[in-house]
């Protein structure tokens, strides 16, 4: 085999820190990568992923970027898939026991990472392992063995200790060998359900650790240790694991690792880390126009690092469009349409990328109809009742949708809101009502303020109809 040819060491290493939060330590790095420079043999650097949900956002990618950064300067790229470990559920961060997931839900989430995750990796030179192919196969001896690990040193863990002292204060309510309050759920066998227990009273554990939870770094430790890594990418939660990973390794006769941490990710909100339970996430999987409208909606501030964390510019380039808005130079949504153009590029493409770009332009900009939308045609008739269909629409491409009855007044006279849960753009009325108290439904430009507003359908009309800040959508009345 050929040595490979890398770059300088200080070329390397200005790439790889470009938005790393840490990396422990810093001098073993740069000593791996000039060894590596020496013999031509890559470093194998690798990112661990447990599968615990099916889709992935641009909080995920932040480290997913960084795997690709040491595959573009030529080292060996290793994404992890945590099949094992995501039975147990990490701890990290969590102030009560995750619960269990199945074999067959972790096998489900990690069909769906590997077709995202390539959106960013080169798939060719990417080397996929499951953790189970060595998890699976520990004998008691080995667990044993690997819990031959300090358990002051596991409880300098942020979350355990603050979970360690709330159960302790709880203790103090509930002196030892006293009765525990009793609940409906079963909170000790949460990771290991047994069918035979039933919804009856169980004792109730206040911020309780689990012991499996004290298992988690060390088994995922095993990782490393197989796959020999020079480097373990992760976002700064994870710190305290990689560490562990780094010890345990050297603990088998292996140099330990270097670690790198990346920062986490803000989400849409400019307030709490990206999570779709909050609300304030991009998934990677969204359409383009859907991406570029999240994206749109930042605040100005936290674009630099979404430049920083999800693009390919160099600082310097960062720098100098931050000094260009700062003098008024450059308008801060034409930042903002750069920024959301090049991070819909790398998931969908140039062409998808411009089009989503000129479809915000046309609507939010200047004010006309998305370039593509949904055509919503109602007929009523007094005696007959109504139907409904809904068509989409791709330039002079229009589809017949399926007819559909509307449950709607004798008279033909309805509530917009009870309309748009029957044509299906809303879940319910409240929410109609909800979104129109808000300002945040328009009719051909002009906001609908009265929640009570009602609409004839006995009147032919041709609306462009907006919802919130995404949805739009033309009513066709009698056509």
């Amino acid at each position: 085999m050929t040595p490979a040819k890398f770059k300088p060491v200080e070329d390397q290493l200005a790439y790889l820190k470009k938005g790393v939060a840490e990396i422990v330590p810093e001098a073993e790095l740069i000593a791996k990568l000039e060894k590596s420079l020496k013999t031509g043999k890559p470093l194998r650097a690798y990112l661990g992923v447990d599968p615990t949900a099916p889709d992935l956002h641009l909080g995920h990618t932040v480290v997913l970027r960084k795997l690709k950064h040491f595959q573009d300067l030529g080292h060996t790229a290793v994404f992890l898939i945590g099949d094992f470990s995501a039975m147990i559920g990490d701890p990290t961060g969590q102030s009560e026991t995750r619960p269990p997931l199945t074999r067959e839900q972790v096998d489900a989430n990690a069909k769906t990472y590997l077709e995202q995750v390539f959106k960013i990796l080169d798939r060719e030179k990417t080397k996929v392992r499951y953790n189970s192919e060595w998890l699976d196969k520990l004998t008691a001896q080995d667990i044993i063995k690997l819990c031959a690990y300090p358990l002051a040193r596991m409880l300098e863990r942020e979350d355990f200790r603050s979970r360690l002292a709330a159960a302790q204060d709880a203790s103090r309510q509930n002196p030892p060998f006293q009765p525990f309050e009793e609940t409906v759920t079963p909170p000790m066998r949460a990771s290991f359900p047994d069918p035979r227990l039933t919804q009856t009273s169980f004792p109730k554990r206040h911020a309780s650790i689990s012991i499996h939870e004290l298992l988690y770094p060390l088994l995922t430790a095993l990782d490393a240790v197989k796959l020999k890594s020079d480097v373990e990418l992760g976002a700064t939660e994870q710190k305290f694991n990689l560490l562990v990973h780094r010890e345990i390794q050297r603990e088998y006769g292996l140099p330990g690792q270097a670690i790198l941490t990346m920062p986490i990710l803000v989400g849409l909100d400019g307030q709490r880390k990206m999570s779709k339970s909050l609300g304030n996430y991009v998934g990677i999987t969204e359409a383009p126009a859907e991406i570029f409208g999240k994206m749109m909606s930042i605040p100005d501030d936290l674009m630099w690092s979404y430049y920083e964390l999800l693009t390919d510019r160099t600082p310097q380039e960062i720098a100098a469009l931050k000094d260009e808005v700062a003098r008024g130079k450059l308008h801060p949504m034409d930042a903002k349409m750069r920024l959301a153009r090049e991070v819909i590029a790398g998931f969908h493409g140039d062409d998808a990328a411009r089009k989503a770009s000129e479809n915000f332009q046309r609507v939010f900009r200047d004010k006309q109809d998305p370039e593509e939308s949904v055509e919503v045609y109602v007929q009523w008739d007094p005696k007959a009742g109504g139907v409904w269909r809904e068509d989409l629409k791709a330039g002079d491409i229009r589809g017949l949708g399926q007819w559909l009855p509307l449950d709607v007044a004798a008279n033909g006279i309805e509530k917009w809101s009870k309309l748009l849960v029957q044509i299906r753009r809303v879940t319910s009325a409240s929410e109609a009502e909800r979104l129109i108290k808000q300002g945040a439904v328009e009719i051909d430009g002009n906001p609908l303020k009265d929640p009570t507003a009602k609409i004839s359908l006995a009147e032919k009309r041709n609306s462009l109809v907006r919802l919130g800040k995404k949805q739009f959508f033309r009513l066709f009345i009698g056509y």
